[in-house]
């Protein structure tokens, strides 16, 4: 865990530069969030009718769920950099999108059949 889910109405130029892209991203988010790439997980989603301040110019919205480092201080390094990697990889201006951080605790996330709570031995 993290995940990190991407809408934006960028259109990749074919498939194998969405999988760059998103490979990138998967990255890129691990040196971030200082969390091993192996439990990042990353939606790339193209989605031309998502509008920002009533245009169709490039735009995203963006989800990260992650457990421990999401803080107030942590999230504006997290926004700077994210916006900054994404304004060079979809040109997209750094005033056309959002993120929201979201950390929900170890107990509202599973994984392999049980929680983290369970995992870490803490409820």
């Amino acid at each position: 865990m993290p995940s990190l889910q991407l809408s934006t109405n960028v259109k990749p130029r074919d498939e194998a530069h969405e999988k760059e892209l998103v490979l990138e991203l998967s990255k890129f988010a691990a040196e971030l969030l200082s969390k091993p790439e192996k439990y990042i997980s990353v939606e790339f989603k193209y989605v031309p009718t998502l509008t920002f301040a009533g245009t169709f110019d490039p735009a995203f919205l963006m989800v990260i769920t992650s457990l421990g480092n999401i803080n107030p201080e942590a999230n504006d390094k997290y926004s700077k950099a994210l916006f900054e990697h994404l304004n060079k990889r979809l040109n997209i201006p750094g005033d056309r999108g959002y993120i929201t951080f979201y950390d929900p605790g170890l107990a509202y996330l599973g994984y392999t059949g049980t929680t983290f709570a369970t995992i870490f031995g803490s409820k």
